[in-house]
Order: C-alpha cells, then structure tokens, then sequence
C-alpha cells in the first residue's frame, strides 16, 4: 500500500542527546551488562518481532493505576492477579500508594519495550520500571517491580519544576520508550501557559528530564498522543486540548466551536522536525488514541475521534503512507444511539441522544483484531482488520453505559456505570482488559450520579473472533480502595505498550 517514507532510516541512525553520562543511575542496572541487541538480551519479556511476542508465556500480572477524585488521600498502583491458576485469581493482591496528593494517576508505561533491543540509547535494557504521569500534579513517580513485583517499590519522583525548566511543558500524558530516550507527551506549557503542549525526552535509564523532543514544530499547538514507524524514522502525533480545555470538563462552547484537536502530525523521528499536518475536519472533535501497526515495516494506523458535533458520532481513521505523503481516511463510524431525555446527564439532554465517545483503542499485537471503546453507550466493539482499510465487525460486549447501564454476568443484578474505557490486549490477543473511568472531571460530567471502579477482563478467540466476559475476573469498588481506575499494563508487555524493530 505504500512506499516507506525513509526505507534506509533505521533507530541505530538515530542520533544521541548526551542522554548517558557514565554515572550509575540505579542499582540493579549492572545485571545485564554485556546483553542487548548485538549478544541476545537477558530480559526474556524484550521479544525480536511481534510473532515472537505472540508465541511468549501468557501475562502473571496486571497493573493499574487508580485516583482519588477529591485529590484528598494518594493515588494508586494496583496489582491484579492474571494467572487462572492461581487461588487469587482476578483479585487485588498489591497496592502501593504515591508519597504525594493531587496526581490523578492518568496513562503510565515501562521504561523499555521490546524496540529497545535496537535503540543504541539501552545499555542493558529491562521491562523493569513503571513510570507513572499525574496528569493535573506534572509530577512523575518511578517504580522498581524487582525484586517483587507484586508490591513495586519506589525509586524516584521527577518534579514538576523539573518537566517545565528542561523541557517547558506539564500535564504530562503517555509515555512510549523511544530510540532517543523515554517519550513523554505533555498537555500544557511551562510556568502557566496553557500551551504549546508537546514531547518531553527523558534519559532512559536515570529518568531525568532531557529536553523536549521537538526542534521544529511547525503548526503543532494541541497535543495528546504520540507515537511511531521506527524502522520507517516517522513519529506521529494527536491533538486533545490544552489543560484549561480539559481539566474542568468538557466545554460545550469549545466542543461546538469546534475549537478540540482534530488534526494528525508526522514528524522526522530522529530530529524532531516537523513534516505533516492532516486535518481531519474541524466537526471531527478529539482526535485521540494512536494506534500504529506492530508490523516494523508498516506505514498504517488508526486514530479514534471522539465525536462528531454534527451529528454526534464517533469514528476510526486510519492514516498510511501514500505515494510521497501521508493521507487518512474513515474507515469505521458509530452512529450516536437516541434516548429519553430524562434519562441523560444535563449537558446531553439538548440532544436527547448518547454519544458513543470513542475514547480508546487497541490493535492486537498480531495487527488482526482493533478494540474501540465506546465510553458513552457501554460497548466495546472488535473488529477484524485483516484489511486494515475495511474493518469487518465481529463482536460487541456492552457494559455499563450512560443510560443502557449493562450488567457484568458477575454480578447480573449490578447495573454498572462508566462504560469500557482504557482497553488493553494481552501479546497473543486472547485476553482483553477494560477498565471504566475517563477523567475525573468528565466522569462527573457523563456519569453525575457516580462512575464507581471496575475492572472487566474478556476472553476473545484471536482466529474466529469472538468476545466472552470472564466471570472469575471482574475486580470492582472496595477492590481498588473506593480509588476510580484508568489504564492497564500487563507484566512481560502488552499490544498497547509494545513496539518492534524486527520481523
């Protein structure tokens, strides 16, 4: 479908920032000397190509993050036990609260992922730490998950003063292991500006905040999502808002002032050069989640919207590589479903129908099957994308919803609030994990009465399609200390979190 745009780039071109100073940064680094992509690798959860993921033992442990909505006691990381042998089977079994108040734990990461076996930057890379954003503090926490990891330990606190002096940004949002270092991507400004956000680069292995990433940034002003072709040397970037935009909730002049991102960015990824900017329409508001090929050598992926003003649908794009540039197109829409007013929140009853809200995606390591969250009506919806350009719809799971409220088969008689909302997919895609809660303020929007916590997990058969809730695993409320859950990351690596270099 596409001619790369840099065939010849490859992550060992890429240049270094002077982000290794020869001081030992944590103890526990010096294990694996001598490994990493030239010698075989000593970390067995850093996996050469995507196949080799797929093929691997299946996921221990979940972690997810957990935050207090009142800012009034510290937020969270949860560990949820994955193994169906186990006798603690889908309960809580860690819990580590943060050394500070005010966080609102959003997305986190590992400090290394599988690509890390190329990128020159890793001295001796390990799937080892989790770095965990708070997105209204801009500070960052760093835990150790040895020599336990259920119970992960912390190492260090990265200050917000330091976000905004090294790099001039806060809010700090996802988090990707990069070739030039860790890829941290930032809502807000520095020092009270609401803005440009973008991409802060911090050391790989002290965690230090390096530099933003951006030398040229062309148009770019709203930020989100970041993500990359590696081998390909494109990063490609989204747009949510600025920190006033968000952090109250939604804002219907700004939403129908069609004033939310809506535009993709490619960038050169060793440079970070600004190169591309394709609008997507400035009625398609929120274009959020990035969801690139596992394939090393694609060009393709897509994009979730969060809604359409017009007409209230939500959609997925998918962008590839075509000819010279890169182009976009729809390829999935979910049309927004009619409701009793009544039924609704205030600030959807003008419409008197819910959004589906697509504010989630997940492509399966094998790039077979994409996951959408549709937050506002309860669904999460799979499909199969062996034609990435012509989705075909193979299963629906509802849960929750703003007014279908569906029921877990755990607890039938339970009406659930919040909707699927972070979904993630285990290496060999045949487990799915959703958690419910969005962001504080705009749960409260959506879900007035309360958005309560759970954590859902489906089995999905990776050759037919097909999706199953499990209901030996459905962790809710006092699982999680009355704290509402947001992302989820799998030990050994999961689709969202894991990029590759080799075939």
């Amino acid at each position: 479908m596409a001619t790369e745009p840099h065939a010849s780039h490859t992550p060992e071109h890429d240049h270094q920032h002077g982000a290794h100073d020869g001081h030992d940064h944590h103890a526990g680094h010096g294990a694996h000397e001598g490994h990493g992509a030239e010698g075989g690798h000593a970390d067995p959860t850093l996996y050469r190509s995507p196949a080799e993921a797929v093929a691997a033992p299946p996921e221990p442990l979940a972690y997810v993050v957990g935050f207090d909505r009142s800012g009034q006691t510290p937020d969270a990381l949860f560990t949820v036990d994955t193994d169906p042998a186990s006798g603690t089977y889908g309960q809580v079994v860690g819990e580590t609260r943060l050394s500070t108040l005010g966080d609102e734990l959003h997305h986190f990461g590992w400090n290394a992922c599988s690509s890390a076996l190329a990128h020159a930057g890793h001295h001796s890379p390990e799937r080892r730490y989790l770095l965990l954003p708070g997105l209204r503090s801009s500070r960052l926490h760093v835990y150790d998950t040895q020599p336990d990891p259920v119970k992960p330990r912390l190492v260090k606190v990265v200050e917000p003063a330091e976000l905004a002096e090294r790099a001039g940004y806060s809010r700090p949002h996802t988090l990707h292991c990069g070739p030039d270092g860790v890829f941290l991507s930032c809502l807000g400004g520095a020092n009270g500006d609401e803005g440009p956000g973008g991409v802060a680069l911090l050391d790989h292995e002290s965690f230090e905040v390096l530099r933003a990433w951006e030398t040229e940034r062309g148009p770019q002003y709203l930020a989100y999502d970041v993500w990359w072709h590696l081998n390909s040397g494109i990063a490609v970037t989204s747009e949510w808002g600025t920190p006033g935009m968000v952090e109250n909730g939604i804002n219907p002049e700004l939403l129908l002032g069609r004033s939310y991102g809506h535009a993709l960015h490619f960038w050169d990824l060793a440079t970070g050069r600004h190169r591309q900017r394709i609008d997507l329409g400035d009625q398609h508001q929120m274009a959020l989640e990035l969801r690139p090929a596992h394939d090393p050598e694609a060009t393709w992926g897509f994009v979730g919207v969060v809604v359409n003003v017009e007409d209230l649908s939500a959609s997925v794009w998918i962008w590839y590589w075509d000819g010279d540039e890169f182009a976009v197109r729809k390829v999935i829409t979910l049309p927004a479903q009619p409701a009793v007013p009544d039924q609704l929140p205030p600030a959807l009853r003008p419409f008197g129908a819910v959004p589906p809200l697509v504010t989630d995606l997940n492509l399966s390591v094998d790039d077979r099957w994409l996951y959408v969250s549709a937050w506002g009506t309860g669904e999460l919806h799979q499909y199969d994308v062996s034609d990435p350009f012509q989705p075909r719809h193979t299963a629906t799971v509802r849960l929750g919803g703003i007014t279908a409220r569906a029921a877990h088969p755990a607890a039938p008689d339970v009406p659930l609030s919040g909707g699927p909302q972070m979904v993630e997919v285990s290496r060999d895609g045949r487990r799915v994990y959703l958690t419910n809660s969005l962001y504080g303020s705009w749960d409260d929007q959506f879900y007035p009465d309360g958005v309560g916590s759970w954590l859902a997990k489906l089995d999905a058969d990776p050759e037919r399609g097909g999706l199953t809730p499990d209901v030996r695993f459905f962790p809710r409320d006092d699982a999680f200390s009355g704290l509402r859950v947001h992302q989820t990351h799998l030990a050994g690596g999961d689709a969202s979190s894991d990029s590759y270099c080799y075939r």
